[in-house]
């Protein structure tokens, strides 16, 4: 492949904006690898699966089996809306943005694909709603549930390492709710 090609290919991806900033979504990237080398290969391998945690590779190589680029991504089950169902379609996806980009397709402005950038936003902002305390409708759901079961809010209070009920997260908040039959008979 010649630089020129490469530059002419990458003037054919249509980019999005997030916050400003341009970036080549992943399907984009494989239509300029098509173009570049019609008989080329991506090939994709899971690394490891543990845990609803998966690591991802992908390989791009020329129609000689040169490589030409390779890309790694990582996902977390239940990360993300997406994440819920399809968390190893999404890595996988994010490990080819990845590894044409390392080929050199689509980083106009950046390495990270519109997919991968717009999953970490998504992460970040699901992370801040579960880092946030709960409203005082929860708490008033939970010391009724306490009061109506006989807990003890004090012993939850103990557990989650926080002085009052309206200092617990969504995370904690939801955890409580998964594990309430546990809770109740610590």
């Amino acid at each position: 492949m010649k630089f020129e090609d490469l530059v002419k290919a990458n003037k054919e991806i249509k980019t999005t904006n997030i916050k400003g900033k341009d970036y080549a979504e992943v399907n984009q990237r494989i239509k300029a690898f098509r173009m570049l080398y019609p008989n080329g290969c991506i090939s994709t391998s899971i690394e490891s699966l543990e845990n609803g945690v998966v690591v991802m590779k992908a390989v791009v190589k020329d129609e000689e089996e040169h490589i030409l680029g390779t890309g790694y991504a990582y996902e977390k089950e239940s990360s993300t809306f997406i994440n819920k169902t399809s968390y190893i379609e999404n890595c996988e996806t994010s490990a080819v943005g990845r590894a044409l980009g390392m080929l050199g397709i689509g980083i106009d402005t950046s390495v990270a694909s519109y997919e991968e950038v717009a999953n970490a936003i998504e992460q970040q902002e699901a992370q801040k709603i579960e880092n946030s305390v709960i409203n005082e409708v929860k708490v008033n759901a939970l010391m009724a549930r306490c009061d109506g079961e006989g807990v003890d809010p004090n012993k939850i209070l103990k557990l989650y390492k926080v002085s009052s009920l309206a200092d617990l997260t969504e995370r904690q908040y939801a955890h409580i709710n998964e594990h309430w039959e546990k809770i109740k008979e610590a």
